[in-house]
């Protein structure tokens, strides 16, 4: 049955995906459409309910829930190396977390799969990994390390130079030679069912905002909210490091990640689809 009603879309509330937000709601006819705000752990939950139509959702999400889901083609939160804004803190060199719990954000999913990956498979690492909303500085106090995420873990990154700070995508393409894709733009599978006109025009929407957005950073850094915690010329190089498609050699990175997940038991074992 057609619906005329809004199509619900989850808003990342990161500074990552800002710039293609911005741009989309600057320029495009907005009204078919909601935007619901939240952080990637909390929009997979209300993705998974049918509590939203759309997101920016974690790859992770995509990989234990295929059946549910379709993939907007080309778009994507990846990094084909260094991501700035996922890091591990450590107190001790990573070699020497053996045996250690390290706590992660409750803000994230992919993330904190990808950290274990990197810490048992990279490193031979017996770890403990334990979820947390706790202040960093207390946090390690009394753990080893810590994984934070987004506009946390940038700010963070500034603040604790006695710390062993590890970016998750360099460590990820350290190893693996290959891109690492955090979040896939993900459609609900009834979804082109029920808002099919709304669907279509929210594609070429988003497909029209990623385009300005990527050539016109320096622009959109000048009207940044994120200016107190990054320079305008960090915003740029930040953004530029981030790749928003998903092409080939992504998927391949893609499929790596879901084949240790699977050997990790993060995810049960099943053909990638």
């Amino acid at each position: 049955m057609l619906s005329n009603r809004k199509l619900r879309i989850g808003k990342i509330s990161f500074a990552n995906v800002w710039p293609i937000f911005y741009i989309l709601e600057k320029n495009a006819d907005c009204s078919p459409y909601e935007f619901v705000e939240g952080v990637p752990s909390a929009l997979n939950r209300m993705l998974r309910a049918g509590e939203i139509d759309i997101s920016p959702s974690s790859s992770i999400e995509y990989l234990r829930n295929p059946e549910r889901y379709d993939i907007i083609e080309n778009h994507s939160i990846s990094a084909d190396g260094t991501v700035g804004s996922i890091f591990l803190f450590s107190r001790e060199p990573i070699e020497a977390l053996d045996g250690q719990t390290i706590l992660t954000s409750s803000q994230s999913e992919t993330s904190v799969a990808l950290v274990e990956i990197i810490c048992r498979k990279f490193y031979g690492l017996s770890c403990s990994f334990v979820s947390s909303e706790e202040p960093i500085g207390k946090a390690l106090q009394s753990h080893a390390a810590y994984m934070l995420i987004g506009d946390d873990a940038i700010s963070q990154s500034r603040q604790w130079p006695a710390l062993h700070i590890y970016d998750l995508g360099d460590l990820w393409k350290r190893h693996t030679g290959l891109p690492f894709t955090y979040a896939l733009w993900l459609v609900r599978k009834e979804c082109p069912q029920q808002t099919p006109a709304a669907l279509s025009s929210f594609i070429h929407a988003l497909d029209r905002a990623k385009k300005t957005a990527l050539a016109n950073l320096r622009s959109i850094a000048a009207v940044s909210p994120f200016r107190s915690m990054l320079s305008e010329d960090d915003l740029v190089a930040y953004w530029k490091g981030i790749s928003y498609d998903f092409t080939p050699a992504h998927r391949k990175g893609l499929d790596l990640f879901r084949q240790y997940a699977e050997e990790l038991g993060l995810l049960p074992a099943a053909p990638f689809s």
